[in-house]
């Protein structure tokens, strides 16, 4: 297919710059160390990734010449297809290792694959891991920038930033928002990261689920994690909240003894129409994904005109592109 005039100036056209703010992190490990003028840096370059996707050629040569690879030790689909999306759209060399596929079936260590990944010149490396701080490890071990895309029950900070760039794609200024998180908090990396996010950005963050999966103490001062309130009735929790974020729901929580069953999960912490309609008339409904509809959320609200959960997926690309360019040094290669 020939390229016209108009669509090769689409391709070569340069990404704005998004602030005089400096960026200084030479990794995405997780949002705990990031202040809310890095985050706020992190959505205005991502609404001039939206723009970028908004033209008929979805490309710019930003990061043209550089690698990155993405390392699944665990199945991805969404996460995974998202950064690969992200640095094709900047122009990127894309390689794509599974545990699967990799010479892990044969037994190389982690370390053994971070060595060749940096004989091989890699440039940026997103990893996900089930072990909590695998990312942390490759860091130390690798020159190239590293994005933590889900390290075991830690955290998974690239799935809390699009879940701030879509509350406030919505609701504007952040700060007094009321948000709830809903379900198995302990073994939630979403739900760290977001914990993370959600109160830099000065919203106030309540955790509702079975006492069994959320850790003790959670609601009194910290000196390593944010104060956030706990309250197990979600029927009370949701009321006059401005965003509700139901967790996935693994069924071997249940076949571990931590739920009686997901019948009564279902009738005292689903997210359903009677629920919703206690918080705030314009309140979203999130999801990291997938969703077991019909468990964490009914279908009517899952696919209602609250639901924002299609809308995270598709706001993941902009802001992986957003983070890659910022690693990159956010200028054109």
């Amino acid at each position: 297919m020939s390229i016209n005039q108009d669509d090769s100036a689409l391709l070569t056209k340069p990404v704005p710059p998004s602030t005089t703010l400096a960026w200084r992190h030479h990794h995405v490990l997780d949002i705990d160390d990031f202040t809310r003028e890095e985050i706020e840096l992190v959505f205005q370059t991502t609404d001039a990734m939206q723009e970028v996707l908004s033209r008929p050629i979805k490309k710019v040569p930003t990061l043209r010449g550089k690698t990155v690879v993405t390392l699944f030790y665990e199945a991805s689909t969404r996460t995974r297809v998202s950064f690969e999306l992200a640095a094709k759209n900047l122009s990127a060399d894309t390689v794509s290792v599974t545990s699967q596929t990799s010479s892990a079936t044969k037994g190389e260590s982690l370390v053994d694959s971070l060595d060749t990944l940096q004989a091989l010149g890699a440039n940026i490396v997103v990893i996900r891991h089930p072990c909590s701080g695998a990312p942390y490890l490759v860091a130390r071990r690798l020159q190239a920038s590293i994005i933590n895309a889900g390290d075991g029950w830690h955290a998974h900070p690239t799935q809390a930033l699009l879940d701030l760039y879509t509350i406030r794609k919505h609701k504007g200024s952040l700060k007094g928002l009321k948000a709830v998180i809903i379900g198995d908090i302990t073994h939630s990396r979403v739900a760290h990261s977001n914990i993370w996010g959600l109160t830099t950005m000065g919203i106030e963050v309540t955790l509702s689920g079975p006492p069994t999966l959320i850790p003790p103490g959670l609601d009194r001062e910290h000196d390593s994690f944010p104060k956030v309130n706990v309250d197990y009735n979600l029927d009370r929790a949701v009321e006059g909240a401005d965003i509700l974020m139901a967790l996935r729901l693994q069924h071997e929580r249940q076949q571990s003894g931590l739920l009686p069953s997901i019948r009564e999960y279902v009738q005292l912490y689903q997210v359903n129409e009677a629920r919703l309609a206690r918080a705030k008339p314009d309140a979203l409904v999130m999801h990291p994904g997938p969703v077991n509809e019909g468990v964490e959320i009914s279908p009517a609200v899952a696919h209602g005109s609250q639901s924002v959960i299609e809308e995270q997926v598709t706001n993941g690309v902009a802001v992986r592109m957003a983070l890659l360019y910022l690693l990159a040094g956010g200028k054109e290669q």
